[in-house]
């Protein structure tokens, strides 16, 4: 039996799946700097990512997890509310 889905629950199964990526690779970050003291691993994480992430990630990791932070570690969730928001053109 083959199953059809809409276009639309696979554009959200894979955004599902693209902010699930995004958490991992954010808390990969802050399980890397969690042996620094709280404000400079939060500091430490935020530029990581607003250097080596593209805009889309960074907006995506922003906008993404703004209602729902649970899937990301105490620090990230702090470096969270610093990272560079895209440019608006």
């Amino acid at each position: 039996m083959i199953e059809i889905t809409s276009a639309r629950t696979m554009s959200h199964d894979h955004a599902g799946e693209h902010l699930a990526k995004l958490a991992f690779m954010a808390n990969q970050i802050g399980d890397f700097f969690k042996a620094y003291p709280e404000a400079e691993a939060v500091a430490a994480i935020t530029d990581h990512i607003n250097q080596f992430w593209t805009k889309r990630m960074r907006e995506d990791f922003r906008t993404g997890f703004a209602d729902d932070a649970s899937a990301l570690s105490p620090l990230v969730r702090q470096a969270r509310d610093k990272v560079r928001p895209a440019p608006v053109a």
